[in-house]
């Protein structure tokens, strides 16, 4: 194993992995109008626990961002790869094959689809701190962080 301190765990991230309990029968309409009204006085204790589990404001607009770079600009130079080899066709500055197109569309495209993956671990998943510019640390800590989640989820032989 390691032998690193243990690390502190993220707001949104699950405490353990719950197995799923399966779900209730439906009660009766009749019982459930009797009960509205003591439970119109009760605070709601399961929206605070969806929203403890949920990714803060902050950490996903940074992720956003993120992806709109990361993802958006190699999309969209695989778009203009289409726009630029039918000038180039269509003028004849040079014979241009369309296998040469292709596979220049299809790269820009699959560094989008890479982008879209590493704007999401590159950005810092805590709150308080924003990360650097490319986000190579927080990628390596975010990325080892997923790896450890899969060991754990991984049924044990």
């Amino acid at each position: 194993m390691s032998s690193e301190p243990p690390r502190k765990r993220l707001p949104f991230e699950p405490a353990t992995n719950r197995k799923k309990t399966p779900k209730k029968p439906p009660e009766p309409q009749a019982s459930l109008a009797l009960e509205s009204d003591s439970a119109d006085k009760q605070p709601k204790a399961n929206k605070t626990g969806k929203q403890s589990q949920s990714i803060p404001e902050v950490v996903s607009q940074r992720m956003i961002s993120r992806i709109a770079v990361f993802c958006g600009i190699p999309t969209l130079l695989g778009i203009c790869t289409f726009f630029v080899s039918y000038f180039v066709v269509s003028k004849g500055l040079f014979d241009l094959p369309n296998t040469a197109v292709l596979l220049v569309s299809m790269g820009c495209f699959g560094l989008g689809v890479l982008g879209l993956s590493y704007g999401v671990l590159s950005a810092s998943w805590d709150e308080e701190i924003s990360g650097s510019s490319l986000g190579w640390e927080e990628f390596n800590t975010n990325f080892g962080r997923m790896r450890e989640a899969w060991r754990a989820a991984k049924p044990k032989s």
